[in-house]
């Protein structure tokens, strides 16, 4: 049985995929995978610029001042 992140190779052996952060499709986890975890340069570089735009936060916890 194999998990939703792997696939099996014709020699029998398991390389392990992810999906793209950006578009969600199948990356396989492996060294020639050069843009892992996206699945092109266009992805990686969309989620570049949704950090330079400041897409993304942490939310910030309000804390009372004493």
């Amino acid at each position: 049985m194999t998990s939703k992140h792997s696939t099996t190779t014709t020699s029998g052996s398991q390389i392990r995929t992810v999906k793209c952060p950006t578009c969600r499709k199948p990356v396989p986890w492996i060294p020639e995978s050069r843009f892992r975890p996206f699945c092109s340069e266009r992805c990686r570089l969309i989620d570049l610029g949704a950090w330079a735009d400041e897409a993304y936060r942490i939310p910030e916890t309000d804390t009372p001042e004493p």
